[in-house]
């Protein structure tokens, strides 16, 4: 069986697509051409019905057939270690059974970030798509629960994906601490070469082979205006009729109208004090819960900061920009 020795699995918009970047550059290091296959997701049967905006094609591309997932890793040259990276799996308890279940003997790498900002991101990213129909964080998050219900897919999660906490316990109970490595985010952009090397050395591969993070999933921010608003309506309606024809069609029609959309990317507003200040006594809770269950001081979590958006600090250091 032609399965994975390590997986990246989580969390969304905390630099997991650069860090599979940087391990395809180790010779013994196998990584999935396709970055987010997303099969332990699924059950061996393909995804739900189309939920929100984009969906439909989005599910369309997950790898859900057991034979189509290996043969993901048949290229893979003997003696390398083979990966992949679904940072979807950290937030799924069903598909950390599924991991497994299937791969017992799994190492698996988790990237941690400021929840506030990574909810944050990934409003930002949806929105910049096209795809987010609500110019406003806060009033995005609070259709949460209706979307969940409605089954909009679990990258609309903003907040239930940022309550680490929890995943993390349920991680635990499946899986020995020693097959788990954990990275701050800011680690990754801060310190990438030991960042770098303490993966190498969990995963049991030469250290200092690598050292470079390049850019990847980086994404601007663009001003709600009757313009991006229309190209958005636009964009939403291509998105629902793509759904009837192969996803690889839509996306290349879609590139020219979210061209357009993006047409005149600006850093992220910052989050004012009132507005971080709701989120952080929301995720209060859990951030004690992983500050217990790793013994990180995250008191930076809990504390309204300028500059706190990865848009902002890709700006001070280019070199070391990874994702917004």
């Amino acid at each position: 069986m032609a399965l994975p020795d390590f997986f990246l699995i989580g969390a969304p918009k905390a630099g997991t697509t650069a860090l599979h970047a940087a391990l395809c550059g180790h010779p013994r290091l196998f990584m999935s051409p396709v970055k987010e296959p997303k099969f332990f997701l699924c059950d061996g049967r393909p995804p739900p019905e189309a939920g929100g905006p984009g969906d439909a094609h989005s599910y369309r591309e997950w790898i859900w057939d057991r034979a189509q997932y290996e043969r993901l890793f048949d290229t893979a040259p003997p003696g390398t270690l083979r990966g992949e990276s679904t940072p979807l799996y950290l937030a799924d308890a069903s598909a950390l059974r599924r991991i497994r279940a299937a791969v017992p003997e799994a190492r698996l790498i988790v990237i941690l970030r400021d929840p506030v900002d990574r909810a944050y991101s990934n409003w930002a990213h949806l929105w910049a798509d096209g795809l987010e129909p609500i110019g406003n964080f806060l009033e995005a998050c609070a259709e949460e629960s209706r979307r969940q219900a409605d089954r909009w897919a679990p990258f609309w999660r903003y907040l239930e994906t940022g309550r680490y906490g929890s995943q993390l316990q349920d991680l635990f109970a499946l899986f020995p601490r020693e097959q788990v490595h954990l990275i701050r985010y800011l680690s990754l952009v801060d310190e990438p070469q030991a960042t770098l090397d303490h993966v190498c050395r969990f995963l049991g591969v030469e250290e200092g082979v690598i050292s470079d993070i390049p850019a990847r999933n980086v994404g601007g921010y663009v001003r709600p205006d009757l313009t991006t608003r229309a190209l958005q309506s636009a964009f939403r309606m291509g998105a629902s009729l793509g759904s009837h024809f192969p996803p690889q069609l839509w996306r290349k029609a879609s590139i020219p109208l979210q061209w357009l959309i993006q047409r005149s990317p600006q850093h992220r507003p910052e989050l004012d004090q009132n507005e971080r200040a709701r989120l952080i006594d929301y995720f209060a809770e859990d951030i004690a819960a992983v500050e217990h269950l790793t013994g990180w001081d995250l008191e930076a979590w809990r504390s309204y900061r300028e500059g706190g958006t990865y848009s902002v600090r890709k700006s001070w250091a280019p070199s070391r920009r990874l994702v917004s």
